[in-house]
């Protein structure tokens, strides 16, 4: 017993600690400079539910498959936003074992053509130019 409790390692953690000091000058000196906001930007806030299906609803009940129907999900892996709605983080809640559920931003949310733009696969060739109208240099 004593050769394990001699054999353990003690890993300890860094500190990181961040300290803010802000200064208030009662007296405005004439020669000061404007003070600069080093704060950084806070990221806009998550309005909407990013849901992918990752499982099928194939043998559940009709019910169940209502629900999947009324969230705008046909198929697996097919993704779908919906703004922060107590309806909507009630269907997440009946169907948590099928779906995948994401927080996002408005300026996150894809339509379904962007979507389906960032799927495509690139075209595999670039068109540099025509010989179109270039016959006797019309």
């Amino acid at each position: 017993m004593a050769s394990i409790m001699s054999c353990r390692v003690h890993f300890s953690r860094p500190m990181v600690r961040s300290m803010v000091t802000t200064s208030r000058h009662a007296t405005p000196s004439s020669s000061s400079l404007p003070p600069t906001t080093s704060s950084p930007e806070t990221p806009p806030p998550n309005t909407h539910f990013k849901i992918t299906m990752r499982r099928s609803a194939i043998s559940l009940g009709d019910k169940i498959k209502g629900t999947v129907v009324s969230l705008g999900i046909h198929r697996r892996f097919q993704t779908v936003y919906h703004r922060h709605s107590p309806e909507t983080a009630g269907k997440i809640l009946k169907l948590k074992e099928l779906l995948e559920v994401e927080n996002v931003p408005e300026d996150l949310v894809l339509t379904k053509q962007q979507q389906r733009q960032l799927r495509k696969a690139p075209r595999g060739y670039k068109v540099v130019g025509s010989r179109r109208g270039s016959f006797m240099n019309i």
